[in-house]
């Protein structure tokens, strides 16, 4: 692919209450040095602080409207892509072809189906949630970045409905004590939510299924909870917490019982990429809690890891408040698209540096995110996914 011919379109997000885009005015000129064109749709970067004028200062240029910038760009930068914006990304399927590199969120592993339809159209997709654990990628991980924002946020979000202060205070009055802060999952947000408790004075306990986190737990100055249950097969070979068994996590919410029953405050955020979340919070859990309690589930939009927990809506249950965000990185849009975009950047450099040579099998981070080509879906666990909805429907 001749990069000099090459147009790198950025439309504006369409997933509603999105307010990231997939590419900060700041990132234009990494990409333009490059020998690449950049193409802004009109406001795309508004809602994320990110003027037309700063966009063009930098190097790009804007498009007339939504349908010329697809019909102009044969690279498209997209923070969700169809299957992470179920709905409203369709309306861009008849704007796509096979002349199109569409590169962002796609939830390849949590909607197949969506993957089908961009291999239908020709479309080749680069998932940035697929990207493989490896040091060479790390200026890529858009989980990594995404989830830093998410843990940080979700400790804010927790202090401001806890009728308690998070630190320890001495006053003429008394002493008040520290808020007791509880994370579950010691992913990177767990590890950013127990940093942030403990920067607002939370005493803070933390619990995850790895070994290997406990470590990690207690550089942080937490305190590592632990769990006598067998887990030595808990984490897969990119660092993931694995599912389990169902025997397993009813133990492990009954040796949680007692220490979220202490809590004032639980920040859960245990996943499992492609699966619903692990349930460690049951409704009887709460009846345990002081009023006044908190919990924010960030795993909501994969069901969460309370059992009471609905996505995007705050429950109170016996006193206890829970609240389910799901795009948490969208109400901090300026710092969470430049880091979006500085990933996915940097992806797109990755692979012009082969000509845009989709797939190709000596390169790791190309071939683990890569999802369709050529009309077809050929990252294997989708595809596999995509056989098993078909086997499935055929034993009906």
């Amino acid at each position: 692919m001749d990069l000099k011919q090459t147009i790198v379109g950025v439309p504006k997000e369409t997933y509603p209450g999105e307010t990231l885009v997939a590419l900060a005015p700041s990132h234009v000129p990494l990409l333009t040095k490059a020998g690449l064109q950049v193409l802004v749709e009109p406001d795309a970067g508004r809602a994320a602080g990110f003027e037309n004028e700063a966009y063009q200062a930098n190097g790009a240029q804007l498009a007339m409207d939504r349908a010329r910038l697809f019909a102009s760009a044969q690279v498209l930068l997209q923070v969700r892509t169809l299957g992470a914006n179920p709905d409203k990304g369709r309306d861009d399927l008849a704007l796509l072809g096979p002349e199109h590199t569409v590169i962002g969120l796609a939830d390849p592993l949590g909607r197949p189906q969506a993957a089908k339809e961009l291999a239908t159209r020709g479309v080749s997709l680069f998932a940035m949630e697929l990207m493989p654990r490896i040091a060479r990628a790390q200026s890529m991980d858009v989980l990594s970045s995404l989830a830093t924002i998410a843990g940080y946020k979700s400790v804010l979000l927790a202090a401001l409905q806890l009728p308690k202060l998070f630190p320890m205070m001495t006053t003429a009055a008394g002493t008040i004590p520290p808020a007791r802060v509880l994370v579950i999952g010691a992913g990177v947000a767990g590890l950013q939510a127990i940093a942030t408790a403990r920067r607002l004075g939370a005493a803070v306990s933390a619990y995850d299924v790895r070994a290997a986190a406990r470590e990690q737990i207690q550089s942080l100055g937490a305190k590592a909870v632990a769990i006598p249950v067998e887990t030595t097969d808990a984490e897969d070979t990119g660092g993931y917490a694995k599912i389990l068994s169902e025997d397993i996590f009813q133990r492990q919410r009954e040796c949680l019982a007692p220490v979220v029953a202490a809590s004032d405050v639980v920040i859960a955020t245990a996943a499992v990429p492609g699966r619903p979340a692990p349930l460690l919070i049951s409704a009887d859990m709460l009846m345990r809690m002081a009023s006044g309690s908190v919990i924010v589930d960030i795993a909501a939009d994969r069901g969460g890891n309370c059992e009471l927990t609905r996505p995007n809506e705050t429950v109170r249950h016996h006193g206890v408040t829970i609240l389910g965000p799901t795009n948490l990185p969208s109400t901090v849009p300026t710092h969470a698209s430049l880091l979006y975009g500085r990933n996915v950047a940097n992806l797109l450099l990755h692979l012009c540096k082969n000509g845009m040579a989709c797939g190709d099998p000596e390169d790791e981070i190309a071939r683990e995110t890569l999802v369709t080509r050529g009309g077809d879906v050929v990252h294997p666990r989708t595809a596999s996914l995509l056989n098993a909805e078909r086997e499935a429907q055929v034993s009906r």
